[in-house]
């Protein structure tokens, strides 16, 4: 019998293993499984070591305020997976804890395929880790095909398989028009961090109360996370606010996705879903002045969206820090809403950007062929 321990830090790393994995299923049955993960991992029979939750913690001044609470963790997990002695260790994101917990199960036992999912950022900060992630990572799988020159340069084995927002996926039909009225809907993403909502929500209900007094025909939608929908609907409540809503069922969320005019981003990934729906959007994101200051001092790049970093140009407006406020917010979109010329524009020059992020068949399928291959 095989085995795999799949190791992931919060829920989206959950949501990617689980794809590949599925598809490990498909082609092999005498594979064990054990996991630090959520919701997806455990919807397709694996079991975590302990709630995924406990290991969340990712902004900088978390990662200071609770870095005796996560090296107990880094520990604890190394010992579990030493103890379940996997022919691989698959790590999927969240670096600054599964890269510590990799480097140490290389160290202990040096026959455990070490096989990390999303490659980190090394083309935007800290590039001398590829160095010493080559001591202990036998594969890293790359979300973009720009990256493959940084790795190879190390002589670190990598592969590209393509980012799993741009895969084709065979949806099922969602009927939401019991979730909100349909027409002229704009969707915000406002992040799935607790400090990313507590510094963008004020600001966004800010910016839709400015757009209800110029045009109150939109209605808005917040997408959230299970964790904080119960906190973003208690907050949208005291605002009274009539025309927003706001979903955390990702089916629900995909669909509202498709149905919207515009979107509100909060710089991330998940941008990159809203460009493959085809729907224009503006990025924002705000952080605490101590975390920007770090940012400002170590980030090597000029933008803050991967379209943007990718063709070396704002084609996806930026609202960063300062100019992260309700007034820049309402002024863009509103602009762009009376703009369509403007709006063609953006979106022909997204889709030409993503026909070069695509894989051949999909990211979890081309994925699941390297682990597959080490298992021989």
């Amino acid at each position: 019998m095989k085995k795999i321990f799949i190791l992931t830090g919060e829920p989206s790393g959950d949501r990617l293993a689980s794809e590949v994995i599925k598809n490990i299923k498909k082609n092999r049955s005498d594979v064990e499984y054990l996991s630090v993960g959520g919701k997806h991992l455990n919807s397709i029979g694996i079991k975590s070591i302990f709630d995924q939750k406990e290991i969340t913690y990712l902004a900088f001044t978390d990662i200071f305020f609770n870095i005796f609470k996560i090296k107990r963790k880094i520990n604890e997990t190394a010992s579990k997976i030493l103890e379940f002695n996997p022919d691989i260790l698959f790590s999927v994101d969240s670096p600054d804890f599964a890269l510590r917990v990799s480097r140490i199960i290389k160290n202990k036992k040096p026959d455990i395929k070490n096989i990390h999912f999303i490659a980190p950022k090394v083309w935007a900060w800290r590039k001398g880790r590829i160095k010493k992630m080559k001591k202990f990572l036998d594969h890293i799988l790359l979300l973009f095909k720009f990256e493959k020159e940084y790795f190879d340069k190390e002589n670190l084995k990598n592969s590209f398989v393509g980012h799993p927002l741009l895969d084709i996926k065979n949806e099922e039909k969602i009927e939401i028009e019991q979730f909100f009225i349909e027409k002229n809907v704009i969707s915000i993403f406002p992040g799935s961090r607790q400090s990313e909502i507590k510094l963008h929500t004020p600001i966004l209900f800010e910016f839709i109360k400015k757009m209800n007094s110029k045009n109150n025909n939109y209605n808005y939608v917040f997408h959230s996370t299970d964790i904080f929908k119960d906190h973003l609907n208690h907050l949208l409540k005291n605002q009274n606010i009539k025309n927003a809503q706001v979903i955390s069922d990702d089916k629900i969320k995909s669909a509202v996705i498709k149905k919207s005019i515009f979107a509100v981003v909060k710089s991330g990934t998940v941008s990159l879903e809203v460009c493959k729906a085809g729907i224009p959007s503006i990025i924002i994101y705000k952080m605490n002045f101590f975390n920007f200051l770090i940012a400002k001092l170590f980030l090597k790049i000029k933008f803050a969206n991967m379209i943007n970093i990718i063709n070396d140009k704002e084609i996806l407006p930026e609202l960063i820090q300062k100019e992260c406020n309700a007034n820049e917010i309402f002024k863009t979109v509103y602009y762009f809403l009376k703009k369509p010329d403007l709006v063609n524009n953006q979106l022909i020059q997204v889709k030409k950007t993503l026909n070069d992020l695509t894989s051949k068949t999909s990211s979890s399928n081309e994925a699941s062929k390297i682990l597959l291959s080490y298992l021989t």
